[in-house]
């Protein structure tokens, strides 16, 4: 019998349906591989074993019995510790301050995900909420890449991407707010795709519109473009308790992955026009654009032409995001009595306790220009879209650096701000477009460089047929390492 682990969510799906494997041997499998990796690689930080085997032997039973079978039965998926929760497992946002926190609830996308039979089996790390592109914090320690363990697994969903590249789940849950879909999808060489805000609820309190500044999106990390388009069917729609949610267009994401591409046209902008990238991701990236015009797609060399400077922008998306750590410190404060600036400022990243100081020291006006800002933003990459079908960019601007870090030093010898200078994602987070990082190949030194493909607001379908039309011509699945005998450095 084929290793369940290797398998995508869609083929386990239907070899659960036709009996020719048990929802309890997959999620057997799913436990034995996290065995294996968790160690060296440190994705899991909690588990559900007891629940997700009595759910596994219920689902079997369905089976056994006949039962109608949801999208997702039998299958075995990871959460994020970070916007994504199941009522009685722990959720800690990373945060030694809310260690012992669990919630009453089960999120929107999660509870979707249990009505069609997916199997909630434990969460990943993530930095503490979620605030850097590495994913590390003081309670659980350091997430590894899974090609190589001292390498950073990006963040903040490091921990679901690791997951997946690892081949303990097929699907795992991230969020995206400056790029932590997308740069760990990137560095653990897996498939990460950051919808346009609003498609993917999420219904969060005390603050229902935390996600529009800067967009944030819900979504998920696969190994194939086929799990992330079923994931976007299952998830998608409106929500009542979301004002900024948007109802079911009708979009059809897995027909969209076996449409041809002989009509699409692409915007090709090795380095987005503003950003340092180095030579190793140039090439790949190269390759893939090369890839897309074989396909039938045609490429051209364009930029964005952004009209105020790189610097205008990132702190832009610095401050917004400043603010908003903010303003969720404040309301903990308020409504918890938990003051992460006071009594439990010792307990916190060092680096999280600035941001949120940061965040406090901005004003109303400043944060309403920030808006001003992201409408520049926003035309300048629509202009393009107007024009063209896609915007074809790197992901990241190096193949993955020392696990732990916040970022790398500089690229190509040019220095640069560690924190943002590296990812090309965080515009998109001010602009709102859809965005996905697609596996583009690897470095000489073996490790995983993604493309990034964005297109107009809504506009998922096309991403997903040019995704899919990349994976068919250089297929990345047969390039995942075994990380069972490699050295942990999360400790």
């Amino acid at each position: 019998m084929t290793n369940p682990t290797s398998l995508s969510a869609r083929r386990l799906a239907t070899e659960i349906e036709h009996g020719d494997i048990t929802p309890a041997e997959v999620v057997d499998a799913a436990y034995e591989r996290i065995e294996q990796i968790n160690e060296s690689i440190n994705a899991f930080v909690q588990f559900r074993e007891e629940q997700a085997r009595v759910e596994a032997d219920k689902a079997t039973e369905a089976v056994q019995s006949d039962e109608p079978l949801g999208r997702l039965h039998g299958v075995p998926i990871a959460l994020k510790d970070l916007d994504s929760a199941i009522e009685g497992m722990p959720c800690t946002n990373g945060s030694t301050v809310f260690a012992e926190s669990v919630p009453e609830k089960t999120s929107v996308i999660v509870q979707r995900l249990i009505d069609e039979g997916a199997i909630v089996i434990g969460s990943t790390n993530s930095p503490e909420f979620g605030h850097a592109a590495d994913t590390s914090n003081q309670l659980y320690g350091t997430t590894g890449n899974p090609f190589d363990p001292s390498k950073t697994a990006g963040g903040s969903s490091g921990g679901s991407a690791a997951a997946v590249g690892a081949g303990a789940v097929p699907i795992a849950l991230g969020s995206d707010a400056a790029g932590s879909i997308r740069i760990p999808a990137s560095a653990c060489g897996v498939y990460g795709l950051k919808p346009t805000a609003g498609i993917v609820p999420e219904a969060s309190r005390p603050d229902a519109l935390e996600a529009t500044a800067p967009f944030m999106s819900l979504g998920g990390i696969t190994r194939t473009v086929a799990d992330s388009a079923l994931l976007l069917e299952i998830i998608t729609g409106v929500h009542s308790r979301d004002p900024i949610s948007i109802p079911d267009n009708e979009s059809e994401y897995l027909s969209a992955i076996r449409q041809p591409i002989d009509d699409l046209s692409i915007a090709y902008s090795p380095d987005f026009g503003i950003f340092e990238v180095e030579p190793a991701v140039k090439e790949q990236v190269d390759n893939v654009a090369e890839t897309l015009r074989e396909s039938g797609a045609t490429i051209d060399r364009v930029d964005p032409e952004f009209p105020i400077p790189f610097e205008v922008m990132r702190e832009a998306e610095t401050l917004l995001f400043e603010s908003t750590l903010a303003s969720i410190a404040e309301s903990l404060n308020k409504s918890d009595g938990i003051d992460l600036l006071g009594e439990h400022r010792e307990k916190v990243t060092p680096k999280l306790v600035e941001l949120i100081e940061n965040g406090y020291d901005h004003s109303a006006v400043a944060f309403k220009q920030a808006d001003v800002v992201r409408t520049q933003v926003y035309d300048a990459i629509q202009d393009v879209l107007d024009e063209y079908d896609l915007l074809l960019t790197p992901t990241l601007a190096c193949p993955p650096f020392e696990a732990g870090n916040v970022g790398p030093e500089s690229i190509s010898g040019e220095p640069i701000d560690p924190y943002l200078d590296w990812v090309l994602t965080w515009p998109l987070n001010l602009s709102g477009h859809p965005a996905a990082s697609v596996p583009a190949g690897l470095s000489e030194n073996g490790l995983p460089i993604g493309a990034q493909l964005v297109a107009s607001r809504f506009d998922e379908e096309t991403i997903l047929s040019a995704s899919a039309a990349i994976e068919r011509s250089q297929p990345w699945i047969d390039t995942y390492p075994d990380v069972s005998d490699t050295t942990s450095v999360h400790q």
